[in-house]
């Protein structure tokens, strides 16, 4: 079976099994997280109430922390859902949002870094931020660097946490120990629609709570978001309508659709 075939056969497995999936996001991108995961056949449950993320974690397959919108009551809540997380060997995705712009972002990624996140999610910029690589400044959300430059980064957080690294950007790039998977789907005007690497995340998080091979479950969910974005820009008049067409196309998505228009490549 070849890479792409085994890619399709994850998102089969996705659309199947419905995994629940347990987000403590960011309030800009939540409507369009949950929308994105019940596209792909995915259960979203939006829950940050300390009192009850533990249960919550329990109960899910995945846990996505995103820090997009960070307070001191929302990153209590990630903590104590992270902590619970690692204890039952439960995968978890960290998305660091902004990682490298304010000491309290920074202070609280090298808390849960120490939680063990089964996948590392981010731009380039954020990689480079939160490996303490060299000196960096981001812009926002956005990446002020290519993907290509935050590979030494990402190298040096799978080996100091064991996590999956996935860079985004105009190439995706996904690291474990034994090698590299470079994805090169996508369009430019992805760019325009806020918190499509939030939807990626929350993508990953669904198929990492129901696929055994974590690095195949990301190149998958990161590919299909690719495609699916590509495949929408063609019927879409700008960002409203690409938002909307690509929810669509992440339902809809056919298997020819996928194997013809997947690039991947490996090191």
């Amino acid at each position: 079976m070849t890479m792409e075939e085994i890619l399709w056969k994850h998102i089969l497995s996705v659309r199947q099994k419905s995994p629940l999936v347990h987000n403590i996001t960011n309030f800009v991108v939540m409507n369009n997280t949950a929308n994105a995961l019940l596209a792909v056949g995915a259960s979203p449950i939006m829950a940050h109430a300390s009192s009850e993320v533990k249960e919550m974690v329990n109960i899910s397959s995945a846990l996505v922390i995103n820090i997009g919108t960070l307070d001191e009551t929302w990153t209590e809540s990630m903590l104590i859902a992270a902590e619970e997380a690692s204890s039952l060997e439960k995968p978890w995705i960290l998305d660091p949002v902004g990682a490298g712009a304010t000491t309290f972002r920074d202070a609280t990624l090298s808390k849960l870094l120490h939680c063990h996140p089964t996948v590392i999610r981010g731009n380039a910029s954020e990689i480079i931020a939160l490996a303490k690589a060299n000196k960096t400044t981001t812009k926002g959300v956005d990446s002020t660097k290519a993907s290509l430059e935050a590979l030494d980064s990402a190298k040096i957080l799978n080996e100091q946490y064991g996590a999956i690294i996935c860079i985004s950007g105009e190439k995706d790039i996904i690291i474990d120990r034994e090698k590299i998977i470079f994805i090169s789907n996508g369009h430019s005007l992805m760019t325009k629609v806020t918190g499509l690497g939030c939807s990626a995340s929350a993508l990953i998080g669904a198929f990492i709570g129901c696929i055994e091979n974590k690095t195949e479950a990301t190149a998958a969910a990161m590919a299909l978001l690719g495609i699916s974005g590509e495949v929408a820009v063609q019927e879409s008049k700008g960002p409203g309508s690409l938002q909307m067409n690509l929810i669509d196309k992440l339902y809809n998505i056919t298997k020819e659709e996928f194997i013809s228009h997947i690039k991947i490549s490996m090191s």
